[in-house]
This record gives structure tokens, sequence and C-alpha cells, in this order.
């Protein structure tokens, strides 16, 4: 077990997913006109059109305390679970060549992957702290509890891209598969819409997506603390475990399909 944990921290594995994460986000914009900035204009633009739609149109962020804010902070959380989970899965397929030739841990290839989509992350959130000071909204100490919770959404878009990533090896369909998913989790996750508009019936379903936890728990502690958390929504301390440990148990699984695969996945490529 040592031996295991010893491993996977050696600065030899370190380095090359440091290597291999410089290499992902430069190849992700070598042919953009704009490159970098694509980073930060995609979930800006987004935001603009959800903002008009849904404040002035179907008036749904009418009632919620700043909301631009609290409508771009929760794109922003969306964009890097969307973009850290489909490199994630493209991750092993897109470095065939590199594993067929190179015998490197696989693990590193997707710890890299979703470190890339982090470093696109860290930088919409510059823009997300500007959006704040714009609208005024109050900085408060509980702002550094954050990290806690991004540090869980990291976990989770580990565990899944772990699981993704080795079944996409076997089955491309599953792109097509995660797609149609993203797009249900999407509308099923509180990211343009508040908890508190959610049929009773609903409400527990709804609050057990770990994403809903997350993005509402962080902007709790950095947007307002009138957002309704799922500690709210079941009413209970426990409940707010119950999406927590789905978190755990995709990681656990999705690290130990990946282990049981991994050994194949060159013949397989």
């Amino acid at each position: 077990m040592h031996k295991k944990v010893a491993a996977a921290v050696h600065p030899s594995n370190r380095s090359l997913v440091r290597e291999l994460v410089i290499s992902d986000f430069k190849l992700r914009y070598q042919n953009s006109v704009l490159g970098y900035l694509w980073s930060l204009l995609r979930p800006l633009m987004m935001f603009g059109i959800l903002y008009i739609v849904f404040t002035k149109i179907i008036k749904v962020g009418g009632g919620i305390p700043y909301y631009p804010s609290y409508l771009l902070l929760g794109l922003v959380l969306w964009t890097f679970f969307v973009e850290a989970t489909v490199a994630g899965m493209n991750a092993i397929v897109g470095r065939g060549d590199m594993i067929r030739k190179v015998s490197i841990p696989k693990y590193t290839i997707i710890i890299s992957s979703v470190l890339s989509a982090l470093v696109t992350y860290g930088l919409n959130m510059v823009i997300v702290f500007i959006f704040m000071a714009i609208g005024h909204v109050p900085f408060r100490s509980t702002i550094l509890i954050a990290p806690i919770y991004i540090t869980e959404l990291l976990v989770f878009c580990l565990g899944i891209s772990f699981l993704l990533s080795a079944l996409y090896v076997k089955f491309r369909d599953f792109s097509h598969i995660w797609d149609v998913t993203l797009q249900i989790l999407f509308y099923a996750t509180p990211i343009i819409y508040s908890l508190t508009i959610v049929p009773q019936k609903l409400l527990k379903l709804v609050s057990i997506n770990p994403l809903a936890q997350i993005i509402q728990d962080i902007r709790s502690v950095m947007i307002t603390p009138a957002t309704m958390t799922t500690k709210e929504a079941f009413n209970s301390v426990a409940g707010r475990l119950i999406p927590m440990t789905l978190v755990l148990a995709v990681i656990i699984i999705g690290a130990f399909y990946f282990r049981r695969n991994s050994k194949n996945f060159a013949e397989e490529l």
C-alpha cells in the first residue's frame, strides 16, 4: 500500500502531469485565432444569452440576489465540469500513440486532462470576481470555504473521467451517451434557477445531485447566504452527506474500474 502511495506522488509522475497539463492547454487553442480568450468568452457568451432569456423573457432570476454574479458563477462551475469530464473521457484515446509507444502511468493522463480544465476554470473565476465587484456583491470571510467545495467538484470530475475514459476505450458510443447526459444534467441542476422554485415533491431528488450541492454551497459562501442549499432542501445536516457520499462512491468506482482495465489499453486502442 505504501509503495502505491509513494508511486502516485513520485516527483517524476508530478513532473509528467505538469508537462501534460501544459501540453493539453496549448493544444486546445493551437489553431484558434483568439486562442486563450475563448476560455473566457465561452461562459460570457452563454451568460449573455441566458441572462436575457431568464430575466427579461421568462423572468426566473428576478428574485435572486445578485443574479448576474449568481448565474455567471454557476455557468463557470458547469463549464469546468463539462470540459473536465469530456477531456477526461477522450484522454486515453487521444493519447493512444503515446500509450502504445511509451510506458507511463495511465492515470497521469486523466489527471492532467482534468487539471488542464481547472486552469481554464481559474481564468474564468477572475471574470466572476470582476462581476461580483461591479455588482457590489459583499465579500465575506465565508469565501475561504469555497476551495473545499471546489476540491469536491475536482474529485467528482476525476471519478467520472476515470470511469468514462476506460469505457470509451471499449465503447466509442459513450461520447454520444455522455453528450445527452450533459444536456439533461444542465437543466436538472440549479444553474440558471434557484432550488426555491423546484416543486417540493422533486426537491430532494434534485438535491441529491452532487453538482446541485456543490454549486449551491459555493454560491452560498461566495454570492449570498440566501442561497438555498441541499442542507436546507433536506432540512438536515445528514441530507448534505448524500451527494457527498455519491462523490466518494464515484471516485472509488471510477478509479477501481480504470485501474482494472488500464493494463489492456495499449492492445484495445
